[in-house]
């Protein structure tokens, strides 16, 4: 694909992000775009390997290697390189519903699977790929596409995020009336209120596509919570056959001494607060700041990271992130070969943000928190860290253990709990009495995406756990597609 050599001409080259320092001062998105022709030559670098793990969306050592989506990745390169835009987004397209959305926030497990990431950097696929869609829409190639016919069937979708968006645009495609329903005021869940406005837009990009999808014919019906302002009895009378996509919410605690002290936040909370700020236009009260405050963010990934993006926005004083897990080598482990998800080392953009104004990398690895200090209006003021070895029990299990000699407390206005998430909240799930599983999600298999009630299937982190964007994306697709065939009796969707 692309120009034979082009592997070995050009250099793996991304465009460069606006400056730490500046971008701090307001909530637009820190990315760039690179010139056409750089652009062109950086697909130029995808080398005809013949067997192209980029697509491949496997799961190996529990990471996903290459795209769960199965994007052509290999082919819309070649396309770009030739400067066929409109027919690179045309396969873009046909395995992606939402490109936008993974070109922005998707750590790219394709790069990790790129061939020619055995040795040298591998292809820039995730900046190619938002740069396609970005085109497509200032084009005006993107437009609604309702489907032809109805099929007169009703199907409800429960929850508006990465899943549940997916499913209701495959089962809107073929013709049935898709309604999805929404308890917060705005649909998009995860994208609209998990990822702060500085790494995926609201209103140019994640609004932009929502109303395409009403102008397709998908009804939102936010404000709405199933379960209790709606019935799932009635759900089940309503409609002819449901899709669960409530995300896995309930987050990881940390009942430690002092727990209850004012000034410790879930994650979540913190985020999602501070969006509904930043989209309703004032910054005057509703959600909780971080402004001239000592900050620790006790926890890594994604979330973490978007902790303490947002904490520079507000101004905090200093920031702490505490990190359970060793530091990343800065090249692969023997034991992290190819085509696994390299688990090397990186300074991600909040992190570079911090590092820019303080002068360091804020986390501290392989240190945990163990008690919460207050002053005397019982707001947090501190926090014990101490720093740990992973050492096996006698059941052959890595446990953490306290390094003796290493405690020590620093000031802590503000604590974010980022520790990951436990699976979906049960009260929906009890109404439905849909089937479990031994981590409270629903039940139901990959690949049939079937409950223990016929005519409900699930998908997304409220089956599978917490997972990738891009898996949720995978999972809607696939429920989209067995619904569709429990509906009809086949189906025409990949």
């Amino acid at each position: 694909m692309g120009k034979p050599t082009g592997f070995l001409e050009y250099l793996r080259e991304l465009p460069l992000d606006r400056d730490a320092l500046q971008r701090i001062r307001d909530w637009n998105e820190f990315h760039d775009h690179m010139p056409e022709s750089k652009l062109r030559e950086q697909a130029a670098r995808c080398m005809d390997c013949g067997v192209p793990f980029c697509h491949t969306g496997q799961l190996i050592s529990g990471m996903a290697s290459g795209c769960p989506i199965n994007n052509l990745i290999p082919e819309w390169n070649d396309l770009i390189y030739r400067g066929l835009w409109k027919e690179a987004l045309e396969r873009l397209h046909k395995t992606n519903n939402f490109p936008e959305f993974t070109g922005r926030v998707c750590p790219a497990p394709c790069e990790g699977a790129c061939v020619l990431g055995i040795n040298d950097p591998p292809v820039t696929i995730k900046n190619i790929e938002c740069t396609i869609i970005d085109k497509g829409w200032e084009e005006g190639w993107v437009i609604p596409e309702a489907p032809l016919k109805r099929t007169g069937k009703k199907v409800a979708v429960v929850g508006s995020g990465p899943a549940g968006l997916s499913a209701a645009a495959q089962l809107n495609r073929v013709g049935h009336t898709v309604t999805v329903f929404e308890r917060a005021d705005r649909p998009g869940g995860l994208l609209m209120y998990g990822i702060p406005n500085m790494k995926l837009e609201k209103q140019s990009v994640v609004m932009r596509r929502l109303k395409l999808m009403e102008a397709e014919g998908i009804q939102f019906v936010c404000n709405t919570e199933v379960g209790r302002d709606l019935t799932s009895r009635q759900l089940l009378d309503e409609f002819d056959a449901i899709v669960l996509s409530t995300g896995a919410t309930k987050p990881r605690d940390l009942p430690i001494e002092g727990r209850n002290f004012k000034g410790i936040h879930f994650a979540m909370e913190f985020l999602t607060a501070n969006t509904q700020a930043v989209l309703s236009g004032h910054r005057n009260g509703g959600f909780v700041s971080a402004e001239n405050k000592d900050v620790i963010v006790i926890g890594g990934g994604d979330t973490g990271t978007d902790c303490v993006g947002t904490s520079m926005r507000h101004g905090c004083k200093s920031l702490v992130q505490v990190e359970i897990l060793p530091r990343p080598p800065e090249k692969r482990a023997a034991d992290n070969p190819w085509p696994e998800w390299p688990k090397t080392y990186k300074l991600d953009y909040g992190q570079e943000e911090a590092k820019a104004k303080f002068g360091a990398d804020p986390r501290v690895y392989l240190t945990t928190a163990k008690k919460f200090f207050a002053d005397a209006g019982g707001q947090v003021s501190g926090v014990e860290l101490v720093e740990i070895q992973w050492t096996k029990n006698d059941k052959g299990q890595f446990v953490p253990q306290d390094v003796p000699g290493t405690s020590r407390v620093v000031p802590a206005q503000l604590v974010l709990l980022a520790m990951g998430f436990l699976g979906p909240e049960q009260p929906l799930l009890e109404s439905l009495a849909v089937e479990r599983d031994a981590r409270s999600n629903v039940k139901a298999d990959h690949g049939r995406f079937q409950t223990s009630i016929p005519k409900v299937f699930a998908a997304g982190d409220c089956r599978r756990g917490q997972s990738l964007v891009v898996w949720a994306f995978n999972e809607g697709r696939g429920a989209a597609r067995e619904c569709d065939r429990f509906l009809m009796g086949a189906t025409d969707l990949p």
